[in-house]
């Protein structure tokens, strides 16, 4: 049923993420608002953030635990297809990039970094100086906010429960919304801990589901270095999995220079098709475990 469950949530967030409903960020930022107000000197603190993810990490986990000690399994399986859709998804992003794809055909770089500004993280927001580099910024936070949102929940998921989902998705929330912004960081370095297997995993994924010659060439420092970022390994393994040139603007305007234009829209259609190919590896690969009786 893990299986069943996961893939309905996902078709199910798919189709709100193109219609840009039910955003599981505002769901967060809402309960996060009991964070706002903090003691003089404990804006660092992040205790506090700990508290507000376990509770309904707790709350889900004894949930299940309670409807399997019943034998009610069954019905626990609708909870967590429900809490997978809130959980999942990227809304909005479909909406910024087909306008971003359209100025960047027409050459109106100012209006193309117009409308994706607010999707770079903030300290990112004021480094595109070149439409090369506002390019792979957009590219490396589309995928870490794909990865976060859909393929890190898939891995807890399958891995720990519902619970453990939660838990790692509410660290996420904490280091993108917590209201003190001092604290975001150690949360950042918390999820650095919980994204290091699954991050390494989409990595294969990508070599799987891309250019595996191009993949072996280029990720194989990344994939064993201790200290990489999760995003550094998501475009470093991307670069190599995707052919074209889709993730070196630079080297694809001296090659290609008469097809500049149409460089942005091409470049996002390989990234999204490339993760929607590694999602459907994982799926499948799931199916696996479910057959061999893993999961």
């Amino acid at each position: 049923m893990i299986l069943v469950v996961f893939l309905i949530a996902y078709l199910v967030r798919r189709r709100l993420d193109s219609l840009n409903a039910i955003s599981g960020d505002e769901l967060w930022r809402r309960w996060f608002r009991q964070g706002t107000v903090v003691k003089a000197g404990r804006e660092s603190g992040v205790v506090a953030g700990l508290v507000l993810i376990t509770v309904p990490a707790l709350l889900a986990a004894l949930s299940v635990y309670a409807f399997e000690l019943y034998g009610w399994r069954l019905a626990a399986y609708p909870l967590e297809t429900l809490v997978l859709v809130l959980m999942m998804g990227s809304p909005g992003w479909r909406q910024a990039l087909e306008p971003y794809a359209e100025a960047w055909r027409k050459g109106d770089m100012q209006a193309a970094w117009h409308l994706i500004q607010e999707r770079l993280p903030a300290n990112e927001r004021g480094a595109a100086v070149s439409p090369e580099i506002m390019h792979l910024a957009l590219c490396k936070a589309l995928m870490l906010a794909v990865f976060q949102r859909f393929f890190l929940v898939a891995f807890w998921y399958v891995v720990g429960g519902i619970g453990l989902a939660i838990f790692v998705r509410g660290l996420v929330a904490l280091s993108e919304q917590w209201p003190q912004t001092a604290a975001r960081p150690r949360y950042l370095n918390a999820c650095e801990w919980f994204n290091w297997i699954p991050v390494r995993l989409l990595s294969i994924t990508f070599g799987i589901a891309g250019d595996l010659s191009g993949w072996l060439s280029e990720s194989r420092a990344a994939m064993t270095s201790i200290t990489k970022k999760t995003s550094e390994i998501l475009m470093i393994s991307a670069n190599g999995s995707l052919t074209g040139y889709a993730l070196d603007p630079a080297r694809f305007s001296r090659i290609h220079a008469d097809e500049w234009a149409g460089f942005g829209g091409r470049s996002l259609s390989a990234v999204r098709d490339l993760l929607s190919r590694s999602m459907l590896v994982w799926i499948c690969a799931l199916a696996l475990l479910v057959i061999a009786g893993v999961v």
